[in-house]
């Protein structure tokens, strides 16, 4: 923490006298009335890349800069290739009036102290570096998952309800420190605005998460005597939500999601999967000893969000103007497409013959949307040794 330190610091002088040498030029635009100079972090793919092609063509943002470790592909962009994680960022933001943080990873992935790290230090390292080139507004992507899957959660949550959410290891602690990070900086910097923006499952093209893998099983699991409620939040509106939000520098934790939410007998119409039931104990504790084994990539405790309600109201982005594209209906229907061909349990992806193997497991019981994994894994090592 104390090398951290020291390096945005040194850092620091070299930014002042960026900001010196831009001010001759027209990066400070935003504030001079010519629109606002925007930087985006992971602005070559995903969310951020579509947030830097809507701002790109926006008549309210004079620069966009897209920030990332790669170099992306939007035209208009300029762009600056960094380590996201590195103090030095605060070069990079000279003269910028908004930063939206698209880089927080909440994918599935083989190495989760790696995406911790680029979480957790990106946050941080953007927060810090931002306070310290001046910037006015950071708006900082997380997830409403921080509000915690409970069987007595209301429908829907508040903005402002507590975070119930229990860091288990996985993502999930990685979006408890990035909120408090975000809660704590408007006090140690109180010259930036910093806005967390909670959007519920998110679907679409290129999103690849424990909630979207869930659709890629044969049958859907329910834990017996629970009653989900499905809400969906598509990539386009999460990053339509974004720049409407660092426009019209919106405070406050917001929450974005289609109106409403789904009961599980919609989302099993729709969606062409029928169920599997498990009581809870049975549920819980096999996926937890599948996770402990490194069966499966997600700890127990995700299987909360797709079993128990979790709904949000989105209620400051709408009384502020703003309105979602598609209605869960439509973004379930796009989450299908997306999936469509890939088959998956409890959220390991596997292939073709090995669903075969699930499915015919899961017409003799009730077991196939966890323990087929099992099965469909002693399998593949077997044949590895083979």
């Amino acid at each position: 923490m104390e090398a951290f330190a020291e390096r945005l610091m040194r850092s620091t002088v070299v930014v002042e006298r960026v900001v010196v040498s831009r001010q001759s030029r027209r990066v400070r635009a935003g504030r001079n009335g010519g629109g606002l100079v925007v930087a985006v972090t992971g602005a070559s793919s995903g969310v951020g890349r579509l947030l830097a092609s809507r701002l790109v063509a926006s008549g309210d943002v004079a620069e966009v800069v897209g920030l990332d470790d790669v170099r992306g592909d939007v035209d208009g962009v300029t762009w600056r290739v960094i380590d996201l994680t590195d103090p030095a960022i605060v070069t990079r933001l000279a003269g910028v009036d908004a930063v939206v943080h698209t880089a927080v990873d909440t994918g599935i992935t083989d190495d989760p102290a790696v995406r911790s790290h680029r979480n957790v230090r990106g946050a941080q390292a953007v927060l810090t570096a931002a306070a310290a080139a001046g910037v006015r507004h950071v708006a900082v992507v997380s997830s409403a998952m921080v509000y915690g899957a409970e069987p007595d959660n209301p429908v829907p949550l508040d903005e402002d309800a507590p975070l119930r959410a229990e860091p288990d290891g996985s993502v999930i602690s990685d979006l408890l420190e990035v909120e408090d990070l975000c809660a704590r900086a408007p006090r140690s910097h109180p010259g930036t605005a910093v806005t967390v923006v909670r959007p519920a499952a998110v679907v679409g093209p290129g999103v690849d998460t424990v909630l979207t893998r869930h659709f890629e099983a044969p049958r859907l699991l329910v834990v017996r005597g629970s009653e989900p409620a499905w809400q969906f939040c598509h990539v386009d509106d999460l990053a339509s939500a974004l720049e409407f939000v660092v426009l019209n520098s919106v405070e406050g934790p917001v929450t974005v999601a289609s109106d409403g939410h789904l009961d599980q007998q919609t989302v099993e119409e729709l969606s062409g999967r029928s169920r599997i039931e498990l009581p809870a104990s049975f549920a819980f504790g096999t996926a937890q000893r599948l996770h402990r084994l490194g069966v499966t990539p997600a700890p127990a405790s995700e299987l909360h969000f797709v079993t128990r309600p979790w709904v949000v109201t989105g209620a400051r982005l709408r009384e502020a103007g703003w309105k979602p594209g598609y209605d869960n209906a439509a973004a379930l229907r796009s989450l299908m497409d997306e999936v469509s061909g890939r088959h998956a349990l409890a959220s390991r992806r596997i292939g073709r013959r090995e669903t075969a193997t699930a499915a015919t497991i899961g017409a003799a019981g009730a077991t196939v949307a966890i323990l087929g994994t099992a099965v469909v894994v002693r399998k593949a090592r077997r044949r590895k040794r083979g």
